[in-house]
């Protein structure tokens, strides 16, 4: 794909193969088995490494002496690395391909984050969660510039949720395997926080090697696709881009990182970042503090595995609410309304004292967060393609990434300043309100994001 394809004008813009339902299905399907498992599997153990740390500040905040705030921001601070150097890989990407860079990415960070498990003091903790976001950094918003490569805009939003569905997974199974991992107290001598971090670091790396014999840069690189579906996929995307143009005038590099509609996408990005990490980093300490409330006493696993609840409860109404806007063809009320559940449902356990309630306060906050990602992700494709694209894909997950070195440092020092999670909780709330606003009036600050026409998914024909 090059720049070119960006200024095309009006009167070029392709005509698509007149292909059948039942051959879009298939094709549509085709792409979904051949490429969702690996990107699903690696963003699994993507989400565990930003992650687990929640669970290893049992045992690890003891053994290193972390105070509360020092947790919050070693937990912070991957996103410092992160935020810096995520526009520039995603345009190494766009330059290089996939296949090559999100392999590298994953080998990367795999071997950073297992080498987690050898850090000896705070400094080193801090200088790791940094190199582990330089190496992760450009991960996800690279997904979802290949998705723009790979699947007509009509059926993104279904795609980004199954993709995502690797990391609420992580959230499932990763959280009750990090605490099994974390149950016994050392392996042949070896602190079992430490050995945690290197066993699940190292998948990552062995991942990114498969991506580099599994993954294709582009439909016409695909030997599993027969000629009138790689002519379907690539002719509807380019048509797709070629409206964008001719309608937005296309945007080079720096007039994309400069655009208002860009900044304005980061701010919300932020403020959903900053409610879904402080929830995620602090979520296993949470439930320690339910203990005694409740008056119980849970291990290590038993704590992982109430972590668990909140996402596993939000896996179907995530997939479920994508599917609808990808049918409807709506993204921004289908982007605001999880925010407001979000908010909603944290500030609802911030006004709770019983264990129970809280926990399904927290469920439908976690549904709202994890449901909110994939329509919110369509709505930059309204303006922006090519290396304009990869560049705000980038910098919106940059900045709005930030939300995740603010929030753990933030929430840590509020708990530490107050005593408890009540405060930090209602700020977190407020925030996601403010993303929900921001989204709801954006058809009306910016008169060109309309509302896209709502369409039809031929995977349900």
């Amino acid at each position: 794909m090059t720049e070119t394809r960006s200024t095309a004008p009006a009167a070029s813009i392709p005509q698509t193969p007149d292909l059948s339902a039942q051959e879009k299905r298939a094709t549509i399907r085709k792409v979904i088995w051949h490429l969702i498992p690996i990107l699903a599997f690696a963003y699994f153990f993507n989400s565990l490494e930003k992650t687990n740390i929640g669970l290893a500040a049992l045992q690890m905040n003891k053994a290193l002496g972390l105070t509360t705030a020092a947790f919050g921001l070693a937990s912070g601070l991957l996103f410092v690395g992160y935020a810096i150097f995520e526009v520039p890989s995603n345009l190494m990407q766009y330059k290089l391909g996939a296949r090559k860079w999100l392999a590298r990415i994953m080998i990367s960070w795999g071997l950073v984050a297992a080498a987690t498990g050898f850090v000896n003091g705070e400094a080193a903790l801090y200088i790791l969660r940094i190199l582990l976001g330089i190496a992760e950094a450009g991960f996800y918003p690279g997904v979802i510039l290949y998705f723009t490569l790979w699947i007509p805009r009509q059926y993104r939003g279904t795609m980004l949720s199954l993709f995502v569905l690797g990391g609420t997974l992580a959230g499932v199974i990763g959280s009750p395997l990090t605490g099994l991992l974390l149950t016994p107290k050392s392996y042949f001598g070896i602190e079992s926080w430490r050995a945690m971090f290197v066993l699940e670091g190292l998948p990552a790396v062995i991942i990114g090697i498969l991506c580099l014999f599994v993954l294709r840069d582009r439909p016409a690189d695909a030997k599993w696709l027969t000629l009138r579906e790689k002519n379907w996929l690539e002719t509807s995307i380019d048509a797709e881009n070629a409206m964008v143009v001719s309608k937005h005038s296309g945007l080079g590099i720096f007039r994309a990182m400069a655009d208002i509609r860009v900044l304005v996408l980061s701010v919300i990005y932020f403020c959903l970042k900053f409610g879904q990490y402080a929830l995620s980093f602090f979520l296993p300490l949470m439930v320690v503090a339910f203990q005694a409330q409740a008056g119980t006493k849970m291990d290590t696993f038993q704590v992982s595995l109430m972590v668990a609840i909140p996402t596993a409860v939000a896996v179907l109404p995530a997939i479920f609410w994508a599917r609808h806007s990808d049918k409807t063809g709506e993204r921004y009320w289908h982007a605001t309304i999880p925010a407001i559940v979000g908010a909603v449902g944290i500030c609802v356990s911030a006004a709770f004292n019983q264990p129970v309630l809280i926990m399904i306060a927290l469920c439908v906050s976690t549904i709202g967060l994890t449901a909110q990602s994939a329509p919110f992700y369509q709505i930059p494709g309204y303006f922006l393609t090519g290396a304009a694209a990869a560049t705000a894909f980038g910098l919106i997950n940059s900045l709005g990434n930030l939300g995740g070195f603010v929030a753990p440092t933030v929430f840590g020092a509020l708990k530490d300043a107050t005593g408890s999670y009540t405060i930090p909780s209602y700020l977190m709330g407020g925030i996601l309100i403010l993303a929900a606003l921001l989204t709801a009036f954006l058809p009306r600050m910016f008169k060109s994001l309309k509302p896209a026409q709502p369409g039809h998914n031929a995977i349900d024909e």
